[in-house]
């Protein structure tokens, strides 16, 4: 795969609007910006200030570097530019754009940084720049970690700003008015006669100007698109079957791919025996891939059938072959030496001398991300170059892959970032679009769409860690006096990144964050995180380590409750160090009718995270019936510091819950001689319809710093459920899925 000629990068902005005589806009600022990829290659008479904004003939683009994945991505970030610019919602027309550097995620890092997520504090400050600065030196074109709203909020607000204010000087030139006499409205300057002046036809005017050095954004009191309810952009090609995923990409000549890869991960190919495939209808090659074999055909059907056909001889796995022995090798973490002790106050030991009123154990399994479409990637080696079309999360990186795989100055490798259905944290692996660029090389200039089966998507994921605490505490006077947890899992950050050649260091706080970070200030309190050895490749899962963590939390925080006598919502408040937190455990409280009598055979659970620096405590309602256990109701408050779309904010959450719950009756992955025994939805099962409880939701602004909602409804959903059949029933569960353990309705 080697060089080819010179092409205009440009000529990858496959979706963006034709630009001739137009602005385009943005903001981006951490010390020296990096040069705007719209600067390049531009038509005349066309102005490239910063990233983000393209107007021209024909209305506004938003380039939108953050990826959809049906959280809602897209629109907030076009709601973001389109409030201060005063342009129609509806209007804006979107772009992923160009990978590049100077859409790094200022927030990514950070997430993942100790202290970070606290509201204020030098700490907290230090670790949010930190964050910021290797997002930067590093180009992390990364979306992940609840981040997007937060690392747009000033960056696109203040991207419409400055559009928004060119466009005026613009005008009043053109007018010889003053500024201050114009205003904007519905993407038009008016004068105060009522004359009418469009961004469009102003925008090559403004292009001229120099970017000014300040512009003021809008009180949120003024906002008219921010804070009200939304219809999110995408919904109609939705609601109407015409979304185009990676799926759904097709060009002339274009071959259908799939692979075929050794189930027991690591393992590789003896030997294969290709004949019997090659000699299918429709068949056009089967080729050696590094951990198996790829085949492209006529038609995607054609390709699975003939993948079945090849005969393989598959090496063994490296890891340990079944679950129980996986299992072993995290237990044996807690005799190495400790990853890590983030929270270590008072004297736990002294605290314990006499013995714990509370020890347990709690294990939770390998979890599969599973989204709806399976993996799949467009490549095309054509004209010199190669075209990608994919739903990823991680485009730098993707670029990346493909420039080491075919040999191709980067500006030859071109990238269009589709919208995913689904992803929950797999597509931020860049594994099959290795895959679709082989597999286009050997097709000699035809398109080659690859896509993996459902069977090939669950044997190939990267999991969600299984993972193991152990837990003692004390009580004293009716009140938690000492808490002690020890977590072991293997790495995500070590896997993952290792995986894409990122260096890590120190210790993983994945391994215990949701559980070390909690706002609550028990005397004697320590949390200390084990690794253990990365068997099974593992990967960033919905929530990532809280998802686990505050299952073990919570559940070991309630059986101490309880043990005290203690209510436990009342415990938690009095506990609570952080005001956020505490006004959403009082209006969790309000919102289920804590404290009343929810009736005979039934339940209420009560569990609290603050995740991605998002406090979300959740009550689970549930019926222990004669046939099992029903849950009623679910009702979930969390705090975002500003709602700026109420409606996404309660799908959000109620998706959260959902995936919460479901994963917490009936998720698991199990091994068995090294591979995933569970290959498709009949065996790894989801929450149905008639299986979802109500779901009432309060999403609070109470003004502090803006936070993202994609993952903190997660952690709290199976702890809540965990402590509401307890309540109901007087069954303490501590091993997930519950389903294991007690039956559903």
């Amino acid at each position: 795969m080697a060089g080819m000629g010179k092409i205009a990068r440009r000529g990858f902005l496959i979706g963006a609007a034709t630009v001739a005589g137009g602005l385009a806009l943005g903001v981006y600022s951490l010390r020296q910006p990096y040069s705007s990829p719209l600067s390049k290659d531009l038509p005349p008479g066309m102005a490239a200030l910063t990233p983000y904004v393209v107007i021209d003939r024909t209305g506004v683009t938003l380039i939108t570097p953050r990826a959809e994945m049906g959280q809602g991505a897209t629109s907030i970030q076009a709601a973001l530019l389109a409030e201060e610019l005063d342009y129609p919602l509806d209007a804006v027309r979107t772009d992923p754009g160009i990978p590049a550097p100077a859409y790094y995620n200022a927030r990514i890092v950070a997430e993942g940084l100790p202290f970070a997520a606290t509201d204020t504090g030098w700490l907290a400050e230090t670790a949010r720049e930190t964050g910021a600065m290797v997002g930067k030196l590093m180009s992390l074109q990364i979306t992940g970690g609840s981040t997007t709203v937060p690392d747009a909020y000033d960056r696109l607000r203040m991207a419409g700003a400055t559009a928004r204010a060119m466009l005026v000087t613009a005008a009043a030139r053109r007018l010889g008015l003053d500024e201050a006499a114009l205003r904007t409205e519905a993407g038009a300057v008016i004068a105060p006669d009522g004359t009418r002046l469009s961004y469009v036809e102003l925008a090559p005017a403004a292009g001229r100007l120099l970017e000014p050095r300040k512009v003021a954004l809008k009180d949120p009191s003024d906002w008219r698109i921010l804070g009200k309810p939304m219809q999110r952009l995408d919904i109609v090609a939705k609601s109407t079957g015409t979304a185009r995923y990676g799926i759904d990409q097709t060009a002339p000549g274009m071959l259908f791919a799939t692979v075929r890869t050794n189930p027991a991960r690591g393992g590789g190919v003896l030997s294969f025996d290709a004949s019997r495939a090659e000699a299918m209808r429709g068949v056009v090659k089967v080729m050696r891939l590094p951990d198996g074999i790829g085949v492209l055909a006529d038609n995607t059907w054609r390709a699975f059938q003939a993948a079945k056909a090849v005969e393989i001889e598959w090496g063994p796995a490296p890891s340990p072959a079944n679950t129980e022995a996986l299992f072993d090798s995290i237990a044996g973490a807690f005799e190495t030496r400790r990853d890590s002790r983030l929270k270590n106050e008072g004297d736990v030991e002294a605290a314990l001398a006499g013995g714990a009123d509370v020890e347990a154990e709690y294990r939770v399994p390998f979890l599969a991300h599973a989204p709806l479409e399976p993996m799949t990637a467009f490549a095309w080696f054509r004209n010199g170059m190669l075209e990608l079309r994919a739903g990823t999360q991680i485009p730098r990186f993707v670029i990346d892959t493909a420039q080491r795989l075919s040999g191709l100055h980067e500006d030859l490798v071109g990238l269009y970032a589709l919208p995913m259905g689904g992803s929950f944290g797999r597509r931020l692996e860049d594994d099959f679009i290795d895959q679709a660029v082989r597999l286009a090389w050997a097709a000699e200039g035809r398109p080659v769409r690859l896509t993996w089966s459902r069977e090939e998507d669950m044997a190939r994921d990267f999991p969600r860690p299984a993972a193991i605490a152990r837990g003692r505490g004390r009580v004293e006077g009716g009140q938690v006096a000492a808490l002690d947890l020890a977590i072991a899992a293997p790495s995500v950050s070590a896997s993952q990144m290792g995986r894409l050649g990122v260096p890590t260091m120190g210790p993983d706080t994945a391994i215990v964050a949701g559980a070390w970070d909690q706002p609550f200030a028990i005397p004697s309190c320590r949390v200390t995180g084990h690794r253990a050895p990365e068997t099974v490749p593992v990967s960033s899962w919905r929530s990532v380590g809280a998802s686990a963590n505050a299952f073990f939390h919570e559940s070991l925080m309630d059986e101490l409750i309880h043990a005290a006598g203690a209510d436990p919502l009342a415990e938690r408040l009095r506990l609570c160090t952080h005001a956020p937190s505490a006004r959403v455990l009082e209006a969790v409280g309000q919102l289920s009718g804590w404290g009343t009598d929810p009736g005979p055979g039934r339940g209420r659970g009560l569990a609290f995270c603050l995740s991605f620096g998002v406090p979300c405590a959740e009550v689970v309602e549930v019926t222990a019936t004669a046939e099992g256990i029903r849950i009623d109701r679910v009702l979930a408050v969390a705090e975002v510091g500003r709602v700026l779309d109420p409606v996404n904010i309660e799908n959000q959450i109620q998706g959260g819950v959902i995936w919460g719950l479901g994963h917490a009756i009936w998720g698991e992955l199990t091994h068995a001689e090294g591979r995933v025994e569970q290959a498709n939805f009949d065996s790894y099962r989801a929450m149905r319809i008639g299986e979802c409880p109500e779901i009432v939701v309060q999403a609070l602004g109470s003004g502090g710093p803006v936070r993202g909602i994609g993952e903190p409804p997660v952690p709290p959903a199976a702890p809540a459920l965990a402590n509401a059949i307890f309540a109901a029933t007087g069954q303490r569960l501590r091993s997930l899925p519950l389903a294991r353990s007690v039956r559903f309705v």
